[in-house]
């Protein structure tokens, strides 16, 4: 009489997969520690204020906050808000005692003008920069000058300036420059490092789509396996996909950029090649059988 069979073993199998499991939650572990230590950087920087200027109780305090920044213009969006202080203030510091004169700097396109007694109103200003240039995405950079001076019935006043940054795609670095009679500081505009790593695994994901077409295509020329229609349909579906994940790029940058040319044109020019090839030679290998048919 034969044996009854062993009963399988419940313990292997979660066992095998130990060693697999394991690593990966390490790995998600890193990646989420080191994601939440980029964010919480960011975070620090979008929420700093850069403070110059005087600090006499009778003076006039300038919010001036970065809103956008335009690379392809080279210009950004400031939003100014002024507060009248002390004696130069009334209202509860909503309103100037006499008639104001904001003066900006020479990169600031206008000065402010603003009544005696009245209300005084937020207002955007757009300010030129210098340097860099947007076919260097993502690794562009660019300088300005942000400063103000205050006249108040035509006679000078202190200027405090708090200056932040609104704009997540960008990353600022303020240096004071001194002057007595106003509030100034040299600003240096570089992409985010958030920004910077999407653009570099952009990069990278594009380079391994080329390569994984690529061998593909090796692979279906050399075996001759004829046209292969869902081979095909999937290098077709990669050669326009990849022009649609580029356009998600952070901050739409032109074409002629670093990541066009360190990886999105010779990308799509390997899978269109690739594509190519594996077509004709496809039709090489179906055309053979016919030809042998017919002699």
């Amino acid at each position: 009489m034969a044996a009854p069979p062993l009963p399988p073993r419940q313990g292997r199998s979660g066992a095998s997969l130990l060693p697999v499991l394991l690593p990966i939650a390490i790995l998600i572990v890193v990646a989420v520690a080191v994601g939440s230590w980029l964010q919480f950087t960011e975070r620090q920087a979008i929420d700093t204020v850069d403070t110059v200027g005087s600090s006499a109780p009778d003076r006039l305090d300038v919010e001036a906050t970065v809103q956008r920044v335009d690379a392809a213009a080279r210009e950004l969006l400031l939003r100014v808000r002024v507060t009248p202080l002390g004696t130069l203030g009334e209202e509860e510091e909503s309103a100037p005692v006499g008639d104001l004169s904001l003066q900006t700097s020479a990169a600031t396109l206008g000065d402010l003008e603003f009544k005696a007694h009245e209300r005084l109103a937020t207002k955007d200003v757009q300010v030129a920069m210098t340097g860099g240039s947007v076919s260097d995405y993502p690794f562009d950079s660019y300088e300005t000058g942000i400063g103000f001076r205050a006249l108040l019935d035509g006679k000078p006043v202190p200027v405090r300036m708090l200056f932040s940054n609104n704009d997540t795609l960008f990353s600022v670095t303020t240096t004071p420059a001194p002057h007595p009679q106003e509030a100034a500081v040299a600003v240096e505009l570089t992409r985010s490092g958030s920004l910077v790593v999407f653009a570099v695994f952009m990069m990278v994901v594009m380079w391994a789509l080329a390569a994984a077409v690529l061998i593909g295509s090796w692979y279906l020329t050399t075996r001759g396996e004829g046209l292969v229609w869902p081979a095909l349909s999937w290098m077709a579906a990669t050669l326009f996909a990849l022009a649609a994940f580029r356009n998600t790029a952070p901050g739409t940058p032109p074409i002629g950029c670093v990541l066009d040319w360190f990886a999105f044109l010779w990308a799509e020019t390997v899978i269109a090649l690739c594509l190519i090839a594996v077509v004709i030679t496809g039709v090489r290998t179906a055309i053979r059988p016919d030809d042998t048919r017919g002699t």
